[in-house]
């Protein structure tokens, strides 16, 4: 409440805190959690997080073409990102023309004139690249994906490439969809819920209140990560008295503190352990599944030294899990970026889906898989067609529907557009919301990469780094938020949006726009997608933005299990999207069959000397929004420059809990040692060898190349490190500096020979 009236007073924190997530109100634009039944809701039916999230989107502050004048980019981007966001939200269109120092307003017209320009002087479609954040509506996203498949181009990189999109490919491969296979519902009747490489407490918070009904129910919660977090250690519900009052609830019945990537053991080691009980749902594997044998016959060379080492679990530790999975009739997998953000990502979700398989764990009531989504529409925005690697059903579907050929070829993910840019290939880059600078791996390199690009345009509601680093001319593009009310043509507007369990919903926002000028995402992407191809295709662009049933009417007869999508989303609460593993536990793989899989126990073994860190987000930000100073979950305050270290990692490297120090990290191939500096050493509850800081500020350590095998994900919770004491470096560098920092002239060997990635 403090935040929220600090930021929108009295009467607009009243406005949207009781619509928010309400059926008649709209959705938040923090998590993906899903929301109780109709009926069912609080009417305080939001998170701390969720709340913050919209006192930054419906704050009173204002970023005006005065401000922009006040400041030069160069000024602006010495400023802090927390300082950035609360200069308040942008009220006009504004320019940076090349060779210009500072921001200017523009007119509309102007801006969408100048985008078609740029874009159809281009020598193809390819040489620009579209970027969507998981906030985009569905309306909105579907657009934008006609308007670029229109263009001519798959270029489609997303926020799921740096987050779940090893989940995606791992049970596209594993069940024939990325998505989940549960309702919140059966979360409420597990009697088995294992959370593995994720924290609730700060990024999913209205977990926690599930989790609770599930252990009122009778439920066993197993926590895997290697932090111990405060939220699954004692919560207290606030949407309670007697949860406010007193000790609080202790979530998680047991914790397996992890080293960093050591799921892929711990996984097989159950396997083999279900294997050797025969506790498996052999109806279930003979009629629903293949590969079984040869996974049976991998764990059963399972070498046990390896996991405990791998691992950093005991065997009692690992035994006492399985025989919770054992005795479980009706077990959810919850994971997040924990598991995907490895080399090894696919891998240990495969492995997650072959204990659900063995017991037969998906497509009955209180058990499935359960990847938990970050942003609020990300999984809806790959519904409507925003990835680079389109199935074939869905061209030909939008080929039938709008009367062109779109283009077959894949497009560019992230990373590839990165490469893209910093190479000289692609000239234009479109990002539709999120801050890419500060969220993408490898920030330097990502800077660099958008300052070597004739054209940068970004929609957004508030200033973020990314409006700082600029192609030669760069643009941003103010939309109206999800708290904000839309008026078009056909009069008041509203949105739809898919969460975590493949629920769509409508969102209807309350609040009158923060400046007269702004327009909405349905709005802005028509009006580029008209200015730059005219009547090219006999789109109607106009006929969309004037009223947005129209995109619904083409989402029904072109997105998979949309039928009737204006009828079924109007209802309150919308309605779930079909999942044949769950609903009839058939499976849309290339067997027809659920698919076993056979993996290694790979992982990256940090050389003597070094450590593995894993970047995660403190209580007070929401992805690269920073809401504030306050971790106070782990007891930190006023700083985000902090790396979470075990008491004796700390005194084996001859530091002191509280010093200051700075971090090297080093990719094979590039002779690039990246650094951060003065980073303030925490002592924290961690296995030895694990270490942990917050990103933004830790992305300039994840090389670029360093991705997931099979999604190309950046493997942000997986990066070899070296610390030093603070200002101790010599390899304060950029790449491309001419300094060979493996093995360097003064003598000094920074870094082994031996190669971590491929251990």
């Amino acid at each position: 409440m403090k935040r929220s009236l600090d930021h929108m007073g009295a009467v607009r924190t009243a406005k949207t805190l009781l619509k928010l997530n309400q059926a008649e109100g709209f959705d938040c634009m923090s998590c993906a959690w899903p929301d109780p039944e109709v009926g069912h809701r609080h009417t305080a039916e939001f998170c701390e997080n969720g709340a913050k999230a919209v006192a930054e989107e419906a704050t009173t502050a204002r970023a005006t073409p005065e401000f922009f004048a006040a400041h030069s980019i160069a000024e602006l981007d010495a400023k802090s990102e927390w300082w950035l966001g609360q200069q308040g939200r942008i009220t006009q269109p504004m320019v940076k023309r090349p060779g210009a120092t500072h921001y200017t307003a523009i007119e509309w017209d102007e801006a969408f004139r100048l985008i078609a320009a740029e874009l159809n002087g281009l020598n193809s479609p390819d040489e620009a690249t579209f970027y969507t954040s998981g906030r985009a509506s569905n309306e909105a996203a579907f657009a934008y994906q006609l308007f670029v498949r229109a263009f001519g181009t798959n270029n489609l990189p997303d926020c799921s490439n740096m987050c779940h999109e090893s989940t995606s490919v791992a049970l596209a491969e594993a069940i024939g969809i990325g998505k989940a296979s549960v309702s919140i519902e059966d979360v409420y009747q597990a009697k088995l819920i294992i959370v593995a490489g994720q924290n609730p407490g700060t990024n999913h918070p209205r977990m926690l209140s599930a989790l609770e009904i599930a252990k009122d129910n009778g439920a066993t919660i197993v926590s895997i990560n290697p932090l111990r977090e405060a939220g699954l250690t004692r919560f207290k519900n606030p949407q309670r008295p007697s949860g406010v009052v007193g000790a609080g609830t202790a979530i998680a019945d047991l914790h397996l503190p992890i080293k960093v990537n050591g799921d892929i053991a711990l996984f097989q080691a159950l396997g083999a352990l279900l294997l050797e009980w025969d506790a498996l749902d052999h109806d279930f594997i003979e009629r629903h599944t293949t590969g079984f044998d040869a996974w049976k016959a991998h764990l059963a060379t399972l070498d046990w030294d390896q996991v405990t080492e791998v691992s950093g679990l005991s065997r009692a530790q690992i035994t006492e899990l399985a025989e919770l999975l054992r005795d479980s009739s009706a077990t959810v997998f919850c994971w997040a970026m924990g598991l995907t953000q490895h080399r090894n990502g696919v891998a240990a979700i495969r492995e997650l889906c072959n204990l659900a398989f063995a017991q037969g764990n998906i497509g009955k009531p209180g058990a499935g898989l359960f990847p938990v989504r970050g942003h609020s529409n990300v999984q809806g925005d790959r519904t409507m067609g925003i990835w680079e690697r389109p199935p074939q059903h869905f061209l030909d579907a939008l080929q039938n529907e709008f009367g062109f050929d779109p283009p077959r070829e894949h497009g560019l993910d992230v990373v590839d557009s990165i490469r893209g840019m910093r190479d000289g290939k692609v000239h234009v880059f479109i990002g539709l919301g999120g801050n890419f600078v500060q969220a993408s791996p490898d920030t330097d390199v990502v800077s660099d990469a958008l300052r070597n690009t004739r054209l940068t345009v970004h929609v957004s509601t508030k200033l973020n780094r990314s409006h700082l680093v600029c192609g030669d001319t760069a643009l941003i593009l103010p939309t109206k938020g999800r708290t904000e009310k839309d008026v078009q043509a056909a009069g008041e507007q509203w949105i739809s949006v898919e969460d975590s369990t493949c629920s769509v919903h409508a969102s209807r926002g309350p609040l009158k726009p923060a400046s007269p000028h702004l327009r909405s995402e349905v709005e802005i992407v028509t009006g580029i997608a008209q200015a730059t191809l005219g009547d090219r295709h006999g789109i109607a662009w106009q006929a969309m933005r004037d009223d947005y049933s129209v995109i619904r009417q083409h989402i029904s007869r072109v997105v998979p299990g949309c039928a009737s999508y204006e009828v079924n989303v109007r209802r309150p609460g919308g309605f779930v999207m079909p999942h044949p593993p769950r609903d009839s536990r058939t499976f849309p793989t290339s067997s027809g069959l659920a698919e076993f899989a056979v993996n290694p126990i790979d992982t990256i073994v940090a050389p003597p000397g070094h450590l593995l860190l894993q970047t995660l987000r403190s209580h007070d930000q929401y992805n690269t929004t920073i809401y504030g100073l306050s971790d106070r979950y782990r007891g930190v305050e006023g700083g985000r420059k902090v790396i979470f270290l075990h008491a004796d990692d700390i005194a084996a490297h001859g530091f002191t809990d509280g010093q200051l120090i700075d971090i090297e990290t080093w990719w094979p191939g590039d002779d690039v040692v990246r650094a951060v500096e003065d980073f303030r050493v925490v002592a924290y509850d961690t296995p030895r060898g694990s270490a942990a800081a917050y990103y933004p500020e830790t992305s300039p350590l994840i090389p670029l190349d360093s991705t997931a095998d099979g999604s190309n994900t950046p493997t942000s919770k997986s990066v070899v490190i070296k610390l030093l004491p603070a200002g101790h470096s010599p390899n304060r560098r950029k790449p491309g500096d001419p300094q060979d920092a493996v093995g360097s002239d003064d003598g000094h060997k920074r870094w082994p020979d031996v190669d971590p990635y491929l251990s």
